[in-house]
């Protein structure tokens, strides 16, 4: 491993490295590892004719415990359907190539690639931390999202049940709960889904972005294949959770082709919503998807970047407020068009569902008692 002399921070256009060995990052989303872009240095593996690369063993995943001093975020976006979420890890073990939080992990001076799926940090206090938080004077109950950032049901949550605290304190106050995953795991807290939805409590989403297995182990390797998700869309509606069927992202040129196929296959498994995110490549993310497409869709690269670009006014990526998440242009505006065909044609609702927030008892009463009660 050589570094290259210190240079100032880089712009978005040289955040790329050179790709590892397939047998390391089998199971993988990303190509490469390529340094922080708040890093002074540059840093790259290359072969010095010694096969020293031979020594590098497959990339295991590493989970590091963290306490957080707070854990509930607000925003005011405009383009985002809820004011507070909580996220229980960073980094997300699914590895899906595309995912916006992959820059976030900058922040830790973690890589953007390898390192978000392989880097994690679970915060252990996490359900601590929100009774405590939604029990403070002057606290305004508002549905909370869990999945805002990174999936609460990736992998590691089997072992870390950190996911499923967090619903189990919503269940026993009341507060409202949206859940967004790509993960079948949901379905071993479906005990504590199905009380919660009995009180107008919970919503859950599941991001279905294809219905070819073989496109979806690609493109986002440790999530649960698209017939698993499906199936726990199906399972949970029937257990009486609104459900919605959100594609997220869809790809010019990649998946776009089934809109309509996502659609259907949701309303047949019981949603009652839909929705979808245009593709987003910021910060890191295009040079990482760029390398993933020249591996793993090389015969339609050049048509998916023109397309994506001519939905962000010429650009990879535009983040103004309004465009972000539906893109703008003629092909912006074909896909917004079929969608919405499609949800009447399937009979979805892009309407959002309420949540109750009228029955809310905080943990504790604002004297900071507890509650008998």
């Amino acid at each position: 491993m050589t570094a290259a002399p210190k240079q100032p921070k880089a712009a978005t256009s040289d955040l790329s490295a050179p790709p590892m060995q397939a047998a390391r990052r089998r199971g993988r989303g990303a190509g490469s590892n390529a340094s922080s872009r708040f890093d002074g240095e540059r840093r790259a593996l290359f072969d010095d004719g010694w096969e020293t690369l031979g020594d590098f063993e497959r990339l295991v995943t590493d989970v590091r415990v963290e306490n957080a001093r707070r854990i509930i975020t607000t925003n005011d976006s405009p383009d985002i359907s809820f004011d507070q979420s909580v996220n229980a890890y960073r980094g997300c073990e699914n590895g899906c190539i595309y995912c916006y939080a992959r820059p976030s992990h900058s922040y830790l001076g973690y890589s953007a690639g390898l390192d978000f799926e392989t880097k994690l940090v679970a915060k252990m206090n996490a359900p601590e931390l929100f009774e405590r938080e939604i029990s403070r004077r002057g606290y305004v109950v508002k549905p909370i999202m869990l999945g805002s950032n990174t999936d609460p049901y990736q992998p590691i949550e089997r072992e870390r049940l950190l996911t499923r605290r967090l619903l189990e304190i919503c269940e026993r106050f009341n507060h409202p709960v949206g859940v967004v995953t790509k993960s079948a795991l949901i379905l071993r807290d479906l005990d504590v889904l199905e009380k919660l939805a009995a009180r107008g409590l919970v919503k859950v989403a599941v991001s279905v972005t294809t219905l070819d297995h073989r496109l979806a182990r690609r493109m986002e390797p440790r999530a649960s294949t698209p017939m698993k998700r499906l199936e726990a869309l199906k399972a949970l509606s029937a257990a009486g959770a609104p459900t919605v069927i959100m594609t997220a992202p869809v790809i010019p040129a990649l998946n776009d082709h089934e809109i309509e196929a996502l659609l259907e296959a949701g309303a047949a498994s019981g949603a009652c919503e839909a929705g979808y995110v245009l593709l987003r490549l910021p910060l890191e993310i295009s040079a990482l998807f760029q390398e993933w497409l020249a591996e793993n869709a090389p015969d339609k690269a050049k048509r998916v970047m023109s397309l994506v670009r001519a939905t962000r006014g010429g650009k990879d990526y535009s983040a103004a407020f309004g465009e972000r998440q539906t893109g703008v242009g003629p092909y912006a505006a074909q896909i917004a068009q079929r969608y919405e065909i499609a949800l009447k044609r399937f009979g979805l609702s892009r309407k959002r569902l309420a949540l109750r927030c009228d029955i809310f008892r905080p943990p504790h009463s604002r004297e900071g008692q507890m509650s008998l009660l």
